[in-house]
């Protein structure tokens, strides 16, 4: 019989946001009755980027599915007056689809967790319900997320997918991204891509916050893409009713090799489900 098994301590503020109260997403637009060759040059030289935006950010994506990278996640949320804070490291590899990662949450019923992606199945060290030195394992396709911005058992993969699927994309400008230039893409993200491989209950709750907005949640997806084309940097926030969750990810040493030590069959037991707030 499959383990169903939890990991982590309840948020006081479960990300959800079902409840949130109405907030408005305003999209700028300006007009234009039309100037000098000058202006004319310009407006059509920033169409020409606008239209570009979008193709870069999935150029970016589609080449780092082809390669490795380090992986470095900073989740924060804030809401009733605290601010929790869960860190994510390790490495994958993209075209291999295998990596690891540490999952860390001061203060937590369980501050730490390990995971392993590879053979299709994702390996869960330190959830309740299995022993010490034994690893869930549940198919990689069969993880779900459970709240709001959050990955099925933190999969880097996951985070990709969101951010190729980025609408309404803009050029922001050049900023400095772990010391080099990179460019800054901004986008939204759809109700669709929001809750991408979400569990039934929270894309309920998720769709019932919908009917109350009248139109998709408030959320934005960045991007940083450097000189040669890499993706260096991402970033999904959303602001609700005083309630925040910000998730920041930073790819570095892409092309590096990426070693993954799978766990062997003995120290493994079949699991349905993670749930908590380490596992998304």
């Amino acid at each position: 019989m499959r383990a169903k098994v939890f990991s982590g301590s309840s948020m006081r503020r479960p990300l959800m946001l079902a409840a949130a109260a109405a907030l408005l997403l305003c999209v700028g637009c300006s007009a234009t009755d039309g100037g000098g060759p000058d202006e004319a040059e310009a407006a059509a030289s920033s169409s020409k980027a606008a239209s570009d935006a979008p193709s870069a950010v999935q150029e970016a994506v589609a080449a780092l599915r082809e390669d490795s990278a380090g992986f470095r996640q900073k989740i924060e949320v804030q809401g009733d007056g605290q601010v929790y804070r869960i860190t994510i490291t390790g490495g994958f590899d993209f075209s291999a689809d295998e990596g690891h990662l540490a999952v860390d949450f001061p203060g937590g019923g369980i501050d730490h967790s390990e995971q392993v992606f590879a053979e299709g199945k994702i390996y869960v060290r330190n959830v309740l319900g299995t022993g010490e030195d034994t690893w869930g394992a549940i198919p990689r396709d069969k993880a779900q997320a459970h709240y709001l911005l959050r990955a099925p058992l933190n999969d880097p993969e996951h985070v990709l997918q969101q951010i190729a699927a980025m609408r309404k994309v803009s050029r922001e400008g050049e900023e400095s991204v772990e010391g080099a230039r990179a460019v800054h893409y901004r986008g939204i993200l759809d109700h669709r891509t929001v809750t991408l491989r979400m569990a039934a209950d929270v894309r309920t709750k998720m769709g019932q916050a919908r009917d109350i907005l009248g139109g998709d949640l408030p959320v934005f997806a960045d991007a940083w893409v450097d000189g040669k084309g890499n993706l260096v940097q991402t970033r999904m926030s959303a602001n609700m009713s005083g309630a925040r969750v910000t998730v920041t990810t930073v790819l570095s040493d892409i092309g590096e090799p990426v070693r993954v030590k799978v766990p062997r069959a003995a120290d493994t037991t079949p699991i349905s489900e993670a749930t908590g707030v380490l596992n998304g």
